[in-house]
């Protein structure tokens, strides 16, 4: 084990990455919950979405800890499963088999661009300020979502409102509706403390503290399920039970996708994200743990990002969205985690957490939804590395991107509305020739698509 992880080398050992797993686990877990309950609103099935995404979530990390030695943790990420499941599905009227589709030929792009030189082209391509918008635009994204999936705000004449107390009251929904967003409300304040005390898992445990509080208030009469509206029992029908079976997301891909333009539209969206929040995940992960050398290169990357890409396929073949490594992978490394045992550990349990898959799907949406809202703000922190006033040719841009991802209610849009406008501007700005040729060439894609489709 010392032969292959080199802990004494990194100044570590069993114990520290161990407990580096654990943390890492702890803090990202809540995705076992999340991802089966925004994936599941496109049809999928929501038990083999769990099995799918502990599976992938555990094979992707083991191979980031042989491809790499890299103490970082993958499963699916957060607003690549919101544009899977409400752009391309909900929005788009694709099935949810053929943006599994999208994913599995993403992947299979990702490890071309991982073991070839191209990969850095593109990103030396891509402006920085673009880099960062579609994180930040990503973040208001989901923030949006999870203001839905809680009901604090929903549908009315101005498009969105605030949901109506009273409303529910004179309705007769409060034991339900009421109660859920008064406990959402409250989740979002929780979390944030405690991210502020730096607890330790304060995502994960402010979603316990929530569904717990809202079993007692079950037990007591306050919250009454109506299962007419989707508020359900908040008690689980039992603790442990076997694994759910993949058999209804298992290999159920629809090539005839790829016959369609929005294909590559899609493909691309999935694979600009992905690509791009990996690379800053793992750079700005390894900066933190003082593994980057003096060239500000990171040791094991193109392992990396191979072991994402391979996640990606794997996932997508059991049924989840994209795979790629989290920002959580930051807590364990803060707790010392130097090698890919943290990630071996992490990988491990992840496949434990499939046999407690009834607990994790009984958890409501006023638990996970503020477990958006709060990642949603994690990813707009990155709004700061922007230039806001001496450079509008590169901030506008990437103003438009951000805006045009909630507003549009697609990520892959607000995509494309940053780089049209970036060369659109460059070019009245007089520096077209400082513009890299790929950009002329996707923002040419883009136009296509508005005026051919």
């Amino acid at each position: 084990m010392e032969q292959f992880f080199k802990m004494k080398e990194r100044g570590t050992n069993v114990k520290v990455e161990t407990m580096a797993g654990v943390t890492t686990f702890m803090t990202m877990a809540y995705i076992l919950a999340v991802n089966p309950s925004i994936l599941g609103q496109t049809g999928m099935d929501q038990g083999a979405v769990f099995t799918a995404t502990a599976l992938a979530s555990a094979i992707a990390s083991f191979c980031m800890a042989l491809f790499a030695n890299l103490p970082f943790v993958l499963s699916a990420g957060m607003g690549l499963n919101a544009y899977f499941a409400f752009s391309v599905v909900l929005g788009m009227g694709y099935t949810w088999q053929q943006a599994l589709t999208a994913v599995f030929v993403e992947g299979l792009v990702f490890i071309v661009l991982s073991v070839t030189n191209v990969r850095e082209a593109i990103f030396n391509a891509i402006p920085n300020t673009l880099k960062v918008a579609v994180s930040v635009g990503i973040g208001l994204f989901i923030c949006f979502i999870g203001l839905q999936n809680s009901k604090i705000v929903v549908d009315g004449a101005t498009l969105v409102t605030l949901f109506s107390f009273k409303g529910s009251i004179e309705n007769g929904t409060f034991n339900s509706a009421g109660i859920s967003v008064i406990l959402a409300l409250c989740g979002i304040l929780l979390m944030t403390y405690l991210l502020f005390k730096n607890v330790k898992g304060s995502i994960l445990i402010g979603m316990i503290v929530l569904w717990v509080a809202g079993m007692i208030l079950q037990a007591v009469g306050l919250y009454v399920p109506n299962p007419d509206a989707k508020y359900y029992s908040l008690f689980p029908t039992k603790i442990f039970d076997t694994p759910a079976s993949l058999a209804p997301t298992l290999g159920q891909l629809d090539f005839s996708f790829i016959k369609t333009a929005d294909f590559f539209v899609v493909m691309f969206a999935f694979l600009f994200v992905d690509v791009f929040d990996t690379l800053g995940t793992l750079i700005g992960c390894a900066s933190k743990a003082n593994m980057l050398d003096e060239k500000g290169e990171l040791k094991g990357i193109k392992g990396a990002l191979l072991a994402d890409s391979v996640g990606t396929i794997v996932g997508a073949f059991l049924g989840t969205s994209t795979i790629t490594t989290f920002v959580e992978s930051s807590s364990g490394i803060s707790e010392g985690g130097r090698t890919g045992f943290t990630s071996i550990v992490s990988g491990l349990l992840f496949l434990v957490a499939l046999f407690f898959a009834p607990v994790f799907l009984a958890i409501p949406a006023f638990a996970t939804a503020p477990a958006l809202i709060v990642v949603g703000f994690l990813m707009l922190q990155q709004v700061t590395k922007i230039d806001w006033n001496s450079d509008l040719l590169e901030a506008v841009p990437a103003y438009i991107c951000i805006f045009a991802m909630p507003f549009t209610y697609s990520i892959s849009e607000g995509i494309a509305f940053g780089v049209i406008s970036y060369v659109v501007l460059h070019l009245l700005g007089g520096r077209g020739k400082k513009t890299t040729p790929l950009m002329y060439v996707l923002a040419v894609l883009f136009i296509a698509k508005y005026v051919l489709l």
